[in-house]
């Protein structure tokens, strides 16, 4: 193992501990706060958020979707340079945070936003940006990446931007009592994959990550079986903060990295708008079966360390007991809302493929447009 590992987000994390922003953003920056469709003044966060900003010079910016646009975020990288904003507050989810990245990033660039997706140019520099976490899942919260889509083209790439990782997250359990019910489903299949995709690979006697990854599976596990009876602060605190560990960096550091569930899924999402974690449960199983033999190793760990099968265990009896498990949350492993053939859906997932460079998907890049065509032929029905 060679790995560089540095999180600089300071976590506020329990009850009440959205008060903790006053100290945590200079006064003497103006403030954009961002969120999404305004759920927050319903449960009372965004009166909280405005008590904490008392002090502050702020503005507010709303209308975040779910798997953020860059059309709609433009707007936003609009008021950042005209206003002079020096300070983003993202209240919300992971789009909202990952929509507020792309801001603080795209407010710092002269050229087009969209650039710094596509690899034409760097993030050197980035509007500092705060988040107050409403729907535990994609861990953006604590780390530099983001995924934002372009309406126009139906294109969903990922953004990397170390400058605009947040400075701080608050995570309060508190905030999760008036989500709905697909959205707790969501957040906990999001972290679920998560996991699995820094850990479902090939072994590299890396103890800790394994010990810990596992450690967060089980975690999650044991959630999904008290969905029932999620509505208690036990329940909450732990989704949150299993959430958050899930995609901070540590469990990756120094290991081998799948990803392609999520590269494969992103464009169910870009296409046909599927909840990103709907399009990552409808994969995954289709996907680890045609990477089985490449994975056995660490999907017999899995079996027996996280879901206690035998030790005799086979990698497909891990992958079924993967797959109960999103059958028993309720969330389908496979999709069958396309308008078109099942054919020309397919088609079109691997054109899109191509068109983002995808071609060489997973841990040992061995996940080609051809493997990802029959990746899809199971996954589609």
């Amino acid at each position: 193992m060679q790995f560089t590992y540095s999180n600089p987000t300071q976590i506020f994390f329990g009850q009440g501990q959205i008060a903790t922003i006053t100290q945590a953003i200079p006064t003497d920056k103006k403030v954009l706060v961002v969120y999404g469709g305004g759920s927050i003044k319903k449960n009372g966060v965004y009166d909280q958020v405005k008590e904490a900003l008392d002090q502050h010079t702020w503005l507010e910016f709303s209308g975040v979707e779910p798997n953020p646009t860059k059309e709609t975020l433009d707007k936003a990288v609009a008021i950042a340079k005209s206003e002079n904003i020096g300070f983003i507050l993202a209240v919300g989810g992971g789009s909202v945070i990952d929509g507020s990245k792309y801001i603080s990033a795209a407010a710092k660039y002269d050229g087009d936003g969209w650039d710094l997706l596509t690899k034409k140019s760097d993030v050197r520099d980035a509007i500092q940006v705060g988040a107050i976490l409403t729907l535990p899942a994609t861990g953006s919260e604590s780390n530099c990446g983001a995924v934002i889509t372009k309406k126009e083209t139906h294109d969903k790439l990922v953004l990397k931007a170390i400058p605009a990782q947040p400075k701080f997250a608050v995570l309060d359990p508190d905030v999760m009592k008036t989500l709905p019910e697909r959205q707790l489903l969501n957040g906990l299949v999001d972290a679920w994959v998560h996991v699995c995709e820094q850990y479902i690979t090939y072994p590299v006697n890396a103890y800790v990550q394994d010990n810990y990854a596992e450690g967060l599976l089980k975690s999650l596990k044991v959630l999904g079986e008290q969905f029932a009876d999620r509505d208690n602060d036990q329940w909450r605190a732990n989704l949150m903060w299993s959430a958050n560990q899930a995609l901070n960096g540590l469990i990756g550091a120094g290991v081998p990295q799948d990803w392609a569930t999520h590269m494969i899924g992103h464009e169910f999402t870009a296409l046909w708008g599927v909840d990103h974690a709907r399009s990552l449960a409808i994969i995954h199983p289709s996907l680890l079966r045609s990477q089985i033999d490449a994975k056995r190793e660490k999907l017999e760990q899995m079996g027996r360390n996280v879901f206690g099968l035998k030790n005799t265990c086979s990698a497909e009896e891990t992958i079924d007991a993967i797959e109960a498990f999103y059958h028993q949350l309720g969330v389908s492993t496979q999709f069958k809302d396309y308008e078109e053939t099942k054919e020309k859906a397919v088609e079109i997932v691997i054109q899109k493929l191509k068109q983002h460079g995808m071609v060489a998907l997973g841990e040992s890049q061995s996940i080609t447009p051809d493997v990802a065509k029959e990746i899809l032929n199971s996954a589609i029905v």
